[in-house]
């Protein structure tokens, strides 16, 4: 027990820049206390004192603003900052090394006693106001964007975003931005807002006209090394810099 505490104190030092020392950890996390709270309250939970579990845990959000069901399974090294608002489910599982933020929930889409709430696993970080629904898997080092709403399974090392959320998997969204590049402009340059519908239409028109280009560049190259480009064709050139100005 005091090794796991040890361990909750330096994972918030390591994590919150805020955090200045171990006494203002101890007296001024509500996360670290959320935590503590709860393995009491698992520990009468697992022993069939299941009144007392739920009784423990709900003094504990009663304190802390943040409610961890007993029967709900907490991994190591688990960072929750500020904590407000937090809803962990019973069958919800919490892998080591995750950070959930402040608002998210890891809710339940049944109503029968079964296995209804996510799993993250680890190294998952939860954004600001995130909503987990069901239960299926959050990929080991997987991303979950604040506000999103996750309904369905997230592979490891992806990022999901927006309402309800979309899976960008990191490998992806790098090949399509040196994509872009090699055409001499950037696909993210028309807005930040990736929740934006014109933005992710325009994103697509973007991208399927690099890719065109691409061809197209490829087919006269081909022609040409045969000698059957014809001068006058091909001289349209694609200017997406141009493009770019006419969508900014």
């Amino acid at each position: 027990m005091l090794n796991r505490i040890r361990e909750d104190i330096a994972t918030i030092l390591e994590r919150d820049p805020a955090a200045r020392s171990t006494w203002e950890v101890i007296t001024c996390y509500p996360g670290f206390h959320a935590l503590l709270i709860h393995r009491l309250a698992r520990w009468f939970w697992l022993r069939d004192l299941l009144w007392l579990g739920r009784w423990i845990s709900h003094w504990g959000r009663f304190f802390t603003n943040i409610e961890i069901h007993p029967g709900a399974i907490i991994g190591r090294r688990v960072f929750i900052d500020h904590g407000f608002g937090i809803v962990i489910g019973e069958t919800a599982e919490v892998g080591d090394d995750c950070t959930i933020y402040q608002g998210v929930t890891l809710g339940g889409t049944a109503l029968k006693q079964v296995k209804r709430h996510p799993t993250l696993a680890n190294g998952v970080v939860v954004g600001a106001g995130a909503k987990v629904l069901g239960p299926f898997t959050v990929g080991a080092g997987a991303r979950i964007g604040s506000n999103a709403v996750v309904v369905k399974e997230v592979p490891p090392g992806a990022t999901a975003v927006g309402i309800p959320a979309r899976i960008i998997l990191e490998n992806a969204a790098q090949l399509r931005e040196e994509n872009a590049a090699r055409m001499g402009f950037s696909a993210y340059a028309v807005t930040q807002n990736a929740d934006d519908p014109l933005s992710i239409a325009l994103h697509g028109l973007i991208d399927e006209a690099a890719t065109q280009a691409q061809k197209i560049e490829a087919i006269f190259a081909a022609l040409e090394k045969i000698g059957a480009c014809p001068e006058n064709v091909g001289n349209g050139k694609f200017d997406p810099k141009k493009l770019n100005e006419m969508v900014d």
